[in-house]
């Protein structure tokens, strides 16, 4: 059956049950946009994608049924971000659930009217995006990655699993700002652990590999590498450089471990998309984002690679084996 005669059919039943609810009836599709920061052959945003749409399908939305989804990826790079924004606010969607924070930014730029939903930003006030936690205010809500104080735990973790370590480089992009919140958390704790911090730029890889390597040269050092587009970027150049130069080192997602990082713990991301659903369907049923508050993660992860623990020569203890998620081995 060809898709117009589908649709006529779907119409015909609606007007012979008046019971269907306003969202079933083809007539009433819904348009959903989604922005990500990877690029569309990324294999980090397909999990991500899949719990947004198992979580739409569970409250009754199905794409290409009732709903319209049309998906921009920026890839990371500023001018398609900005363009792509953009484009999804000109398609008059109903709502728009953006990865992180460049995402919602652009977005704010071209909208105060379409809702928007984020499923990762770390700072929603300081950012400008919402009013308060509580009463966002505006037409943007959604999930928060996470909060400043978790840098600090990074810390406390490369201390637990390398306690020699006196010395820890801090991966950061100075664009970005809640990176500066977050270096000065850990800077807040460092005194007590017995360590310096200092802070490494990732505007390229050129950047990248200059610090890691003149950071190297001294002894008893590690690295905390902090969720930022740049880091997320050279995520492979940064986990190869680390275990070139023998430096245990802490991340904030578990895709840094699969590509040989040491440890990761941080908030699970792709929860965060599937929770972020439940928020879509509240706004198509009516509700206004000014009126729904501002969540904190609910599910965090500890993915550790035993293989790279080894080549390091580190043996992680028992205490944090056991607070593990995932030991990839």
């Amino acid at each position: 059956m060809r898709r117009r005669d589908f649709i006529k059919a779907i119409a015909g039943s609606a007007v012979a049950w008046p019971g269907v609810t306003r969202a079933q009836q083809p007539d009433q599709i819904r348009r959903i946009g989604v922005i990500l920061s990877y690029s569309d052959s990324d294999p980090e945003g397909r999990p991500r994608l899949a719990a947004l749409a198992q979580g739409l399908q569970e409250l009754g939305w199905t794409d290409g049924r009732n709903i319209h989804i049309d998906y921009r990826y920026t890839a990371g790079d500023a001018e398609r971000t900005r363009k792509y924004a953009a484009e999804l606010v000109a398609l008059a969607p109903d709502v728009i659930v953006a990865g992180n924070t460049s995402t919602v930014g652009a977005l704010q730029q071209a909208t105060r009217t379409v809702p928007i939903i984020f499923a990762g930003v770390v700072d929603p006030v300081g950012s400008g995006f919402v009013d308060s936690l509580a009463r966002p205010g505006g037409n943007i809500t959604g999930f928060i990655q996470f909060e400043y104080g978790l840098s600090s735990k990074w810390l406390e973790l490369l201390k637990e699993i390398a306690p020699r370590v006196t010395r820890v480089a801090v991966l950061r992009d100075v664009t970005v700002a809640v990176a500066h919140a977050e270096f000065a958390a850990a800077q807040a704790v460092a005194p007590s652990l017995g360590v310096e911090i200092s802070p490494l730029g990732v505007r390229d890889a050129d950047e990248i590999e200059r610090g890691i390597a003149a950071f190297a040269r001294g002894s008893n050092g590690g690295l905390i590498v902090a969720s930022s587009p740049g880091t997320f970027r050279y995520r492979k150049l940064i986990t190869t450089l680390a275990l070139r130069h023998r430096l245990p080192a802490v991340y904030p997602f578990r895709y840094f471990v699969d590509l040989g990082g040491l440890i990761s713990y941080g908030s699970d991301r792709i929860d965060q998309f599937r929770r972020a659903a439940g928020y879509i369907d509240r706004i198509l049923k009516g509700e206004k984002p000014a009126d729904l508050p501002v969540q904190a993660p609910t599910k965090f992860e500890m993915v550790i690679n035993i293989k790279t623990a080894k080549a390091l020569g580190l043996t992680i203890p028992p205490s944090v084996l056991a607070r593990a998620d995932e030991v990839i081995e």
